[in-house]
């Protein structure tokens, strides 16, 4: 499905095209069209430039390196051999962005909210240094649950987010399913996604860290608790926070921080960067799957609900677009970070 909106989004893109797809060996040799055959989840028909791209076999890597100036990376493997076909293609001298979650803690691959650390690119050359390349290298985006919570952290830095409880309510499209083939989602909720909770804990941690010495340094701070929760949604995953700061702020003070946060796609006014990153909705009832999810074409996060508690600081909900901003569209948008910095170029 995360392919599938690759796709989508690549359509009519200013900067880049789509030339080559690759699969297992299964698909190769068969059109696009074919190999997807009726399996295509999309809202929109597939692109006609796709349709008749003849597939070839990921595997093959050279061959598919020698047709692309990167790639983008969204492959269906274990985790160990992800990681091994993604530096060999970096070792063919073609950047790789990836959307799977083998690296994410390889020490020297960047992890980036091109909004929040795009500063951790700068890790790419101790990468290279162990790869081997002038070129080639790997970054990746975080998991795609956490888009609906850790762009506030970010936002409300100066205030110190300390301690967090965090509920996920995760959209099926999440585990690469539609109601249509998931019929047992109808009227339920599933109250575990296996690795799921370790990442909501964990990755917001390395995206607020800083590089040293060549890797990544996760913070120490917030700690995060976290459960997530599958419920019969299509599209859009939505958090429910409790949080803690080490300073004071106003719920004034919180909003405004959200409303003028903004980074390096804003400034840069990159071709898929929301306009207005973080928006923030003043009525009770919000944000809503049905009426938010699509802000900003997928690439914002809505937040509402913000109020004082008994127990905590503030609580929140947060809500993100999980296959859009939480995975393609986040890779979409770290490609055309690292091309306006220097590291993506034609061969």
């Amino acid at each position: 499905m995360v392919g599938q909106r690759f796709i989508t989004l690549l359509d009519n893109h200013p900067w880049f095209e789509v030339v080559t797809v690759a699969a297992s060996p299964r698909s190769a040799g068969k059109t696009y069209e074919e190999a997807v055959g009726g399996r295509w989840k999309m809202d929109t028909p597939m692109p006609e430039a796709v349709k008749k791209l003849i597939v070839l076999n990921v595997n093959e890597v050279e061959k598919v390196a020698s047709t692309v100036d990167f790639v983008f990376s969204a492959v269906d493997m274990t985790k160990d051999e992800i990681r091994a076909i993604e530096e060999e293609y970096a070792k063919t001298e073609t950047p790789v962005v990836s959307n799977n979650s083998a690296h994410r803690w390889t020490p020297d691959v960047p992890m980036v909210v091109p909004e929040i650390n795009p500063e951790h690119f700068e890790v790419i050359a101790a990468q290279k240094e162990r790869l081997g390349t002038k070129r080639g290298f790997i970054a990746v985006k975080p998991n795609c649950s956490i888009q609906s919570y850790a762009p506030c952290l970010a936002a409300w830095k100066e205030f110190g987010p300390k301690e967090l409880v965090v509920t996920t309510y995760q959209a099926i499209s999440g585990a690469g399913k539609t109601f249509r083939d998931w019929p047992e989602m109808v009227e339920n909720i599933i109250p575990y996604i296996g690795g799921e909770e370790e990442k909501s804990e964990q990755e917001p941690l390395r995206v607020l860290g800083k590089v040293e010495n060549g890797q990544i340094v996760k913070a120490e701070l917030p700690k995060i608790t976290c459960q997530c929760i599958r419920v019969p949604v299509l599209n859009g995953h939505t958090a429910a926070v409790f949080i803690n700061f080490e300073k004071k702020p106003t719920k004034e003070q919180l909003i405004q921080a959200l409303r003028d946060f903004k980074g390096f796609p804003q400034e840069a006014e990159l071709p898929s960067a929301p306009k207005q990153f973080i928006q923030y909705l003043e009525e009770d009832n919000r944000p809503q799957v049905k009426l938010d999810v699509d802000y900003e074409h997928g690439m914002g996060v809505s937040i509402g609900r913000l109020r004082e508690d008994s127990m905590y600081d503030f609580k929140f909900i947060g809500l993100s677009h999980n296959t859009v901003r939480g995975a393609a569209g986040g890779a979409v948008l770290c490609a055309e970070t690292l091309k306006a910095k220097g590291f993506i170029t034609k061969k």
